[in-house]
């Protein structure tokens, strides 16, 4: 069988909740508030759920790819994905070739609104049937691979400064030259933080500040001007999600750039917020604004306009791959290390081999389709709902 016009025939759904390590665990409950960030919330950190999806052709060939789901930021759980998956995007997808992607997300948009994640799932696990059966690299389907290698910035919690340092200290040594610092707690304590952070890695090293949604907007605004001495390469979500008129205020009353994640879930989101001077970076995953057909628009129209990106996530190796796969077919327009979190975070990756990491860098898989193979022992393992098959 022509392996372009070979049909998808079976969708599988496995909602799975995998713990962080202890190292972790105790990092995030020993900082500020609950989470160890800026964010006002109830319950503690202690894993991530995930949707994985194991998506099948007529012929056998099996695509992966899974979702980092967090309520907290998305306003979605892995039920809430599946059962819309289930009841309502997956027919677009069933008897449709891998190949189909541009035409299989028009349809998920003319007939569902928002829902993202869930179309990026999809869009996902097409990619790598449709590398797959080629035989390719899904970097080789998105115009190629520039790099080799993926620079990797290190993302540090809001806690005590010396711990922020001990563990800086530990990125230095294994090579990293870019970090991430939690803020939030009042403009003093952010001041003490960055300044005892920069003296720590020196004038050179990348260093960027996440807010988490901690300030309102004349806070965010003094918040952002006590640091900015100090070299900020970006500050992350300053203000709450909603707030778009918020971003543009800080936005037009400070040099340092503004990054926009949980405010920027899809394209529409991310031109709204070009187009109004919210931001000059967006912060992208694998499977926000709708997977990697929607992701790379993105980073073509914030290249087109003169904007930054960056690539972020606490994904499982899927993910991870995902992420690297993407950076490596645009390079050329992808100025800051990119952050993936999750292989220093979770007690397994799901899948069956490791990917490299080594001085800094993550090294792009180069297999068939993602590069990488899902476990599904782990999966076993971790699952934690029942799983869903649709079937043509």
């Amino acid at each position: 069988m022509n392996s372009t016009h070979d049909p998808i025939v079976k969708i599988e759904l496995f909602p799975v909740f995998i713990p962080f390590n202890e190292m972790v665990r105790s990092l995030l409950q020993g900082g500020s508030g609950k989470v160890a960030m800026g964010l006002k919330v109830d319950d503690p950190w202690l894993g991530a759920d995930f949707l994985v999806c194991r998506m099948t052709t007529e012929s056998g060939i099996v695509g992966i790819s899974d979702a980092y789901v967090w309520l907290v930021e998305s306003g979605a759980s892995p039920a809430m994905m599946a059962g819309v998956i289930k009841d309502h995007l997956a027919r677009y997808v069933l008897g449709q070739s891998a190949f189909d992607r541009e035409a299989v997300a028009t349809r998920f948009d003319n007939n569902v609104a928002r829902n993202e994640m869930a179309k990026g799932l999809l869009d996902l696990a097409m990619h790598d049937i449709a590398a797959r059966s080629i035989g390719r690299p899904v970097y080789d389907l998105c115009g190629g691979k520039q790099i080799d290698a993926v620079p990797m910035c290190l993302v540090l919690p809001l806690t005590d400064t010396q711990t922020i340092l001990n563990l800086a200290q530990m990125g230095l040594d294994e090579g990293i030259r870019t970090f991430r610092c939690k803020l939030g707690d009042g403009a003093v304590r952010d001041v003490e933080i960055i300044k005892a952070m920069r003296e720590l890695i020196g004038p050179e090293a990348g260093l960027r500040v996440d807010y988490n949604q901690a300030y309102a907007p004349n806070e965010a605004l003094a918040a952002i001007e006590a640091i900015a001495p100090y070299g900020i390469d970006y500050a992350e979500q300053p203000v709450h999600a909603d707030q778009f008129a918020g971003l543009a205020y800080v936005q037009a009353r400070t040099a340092v750039p503004l990054m926009a994640h949980e405010s920027a879930f899809g394209l529409r989101d991310i031109v709204t917020l070009a187009e109004t001077g919210g931001v000059r970076c967006f912060g992208l995953n694998a499977e926000r604004p709708g997977g990697m057909t929607a992701a790379l628009k993105a980073i073509d129209y914030a290249a087109a306009r003169g904007l930054d990106v960056v690539l972020h996530n606490q994904p499982s190796g899927i993910g991870s791959a995902v992420i690297l796969h993407m950076h490596a077919a645009r390079a050329r327009d992808i100025r800051h290390a990119t952050e993936l979190q999750g292989h220093l975070m979770l007690e397994d990756d799901l899948i069956k081999q490791d990917i490299r990491y080594e001085k800094g860098l993550a090294y792009v898989p180069t297999g068939p389709g993602w590069g990488v193979e899902l476990d599904e022992d782990a999966v076993d393992k971790y699952q934690n709902a029942a799983a869903i098959e649709i079937r043509a």
